[in-house]
């Protein structure tokens, strides 16, 4: 694999690998065990459901493979490579996937399946967003594991750019949403999903300066906070954004302050640190 520019340096236990790349953060063998049969059991399904002339490899990513997943609280987040573009067909069978998975086990609250293209994980384009996204945070289930197709990833401000740089592309949808939204499900839903990609923007904001990894919510708050003791009012957002990522929130005042607040505030940041994120069709 090629190797991204960079003094490897130490990796100081921030989530690298001795060289100075970044480790893939999960495995099978972090596992729980109360969750070792909802694994099972969505290899199974997506073998069941996927024949290999369709399914490429299969992925299990967030708190379950790291080892951190809290039972009846976490959701199980799966990606499915497969040779060729997803078609309708094969989004009916993922929410199949994801409806018999989510009502078979109470460990999980909720499934996700994110499908893709196998070429497209290993293009150009994605190689410093969705090909980082598979080759480090994401933990093998089935078939040949594309990460052997992509290279060691470095903390840089290229990283930085190409995976959070468009987070102001996320604001009218996450405001239409909380326009719409009617019930404290919907809200909560919300809440999660942009409580998560704030935090994690506002880590990747300062990565680089950072020289490091993480996934962890409170951990990714506090590595901002270092970088912001000038702007303690955004500090103490990015905690609340922390804590509202792991556990959802139905106030409306909690969305507000995320979705018309930190967020725009973090946007323009980002677009002024790093740039913007190449374009997509």
């Amino acid at each position: 694999m090629n190797d991204d520019s960079g003094d490897g340096g130490d990796s100081g236990g921030r989530g690298l690998n001795p060289d100075g790349t970044i480790r893939r953060e999960g495995s099978l063998t972090r596992v729980p065990a109360v969750f070792a049969p909802v694994v099972e059991a969505a290899r199974a399904r997506i073998a069941e459901t996927f024949d290999g002339a369709r399914l490429h490899s299969a992925y299990i990513y967030g708190s379950i493979p790291r080892g951190t997943a809290v039972p009846g609280v976490c959701d199980l987040d799966l990606l499915l490579a497969l040779r060729a573009e997803p078609t309708e067909a094969d989004r009916a069978a993922a929410r199949t996937v994801e409806a018999e998975l989510d009502g078979s086990f109470d460990q999980i609250d909720g499934v996700g399946v994110l499908l893709v293209a196998a070429e497209t994980v290993t293009s150009e384009l994605e190689r410093n967003d969705l090909g980082f996204f598979l080759a480090c945070l994401c933990t093998p289930l089935l078939g040949e594991d594309l990460a052997a197709r992509l290279p060691r990833y470095r903390p840089t401000p290229l990283l930085a750019r190409e995976t959070n740089g468009d987070l102001h592309l996320s604001l009218p949808r996450w405001r239409r949403r909380a326009a719409e939204a009617t019930t404290d499900v919907e809200r909560r839903n919300l809440s999660r999903g942009a409580a998560r990609r704030i935090v994690r923007s506002g880590f990747t904001l300062v990565m680089p300066r950072w020289g490091g990894w993480t996934s962890d919510l409170a951990e990714s708050a506090e590595v901002f906070a270092g970088y912001y003791p000038d702007h303690p009012e955004r500090v103490d957002q990015m905690r609340t954004a922390a804590r509202t990522g792991r556990t959802p929130s139905a106030d409306p005042a909690v969305l507000a302050m995320l979705i018309d607040d930190l967020a725009p505030w973090l946007a323009a940041e980002y677009l002024a640190v790093h740039g913007e994120k190449a374009p997509r069709p």
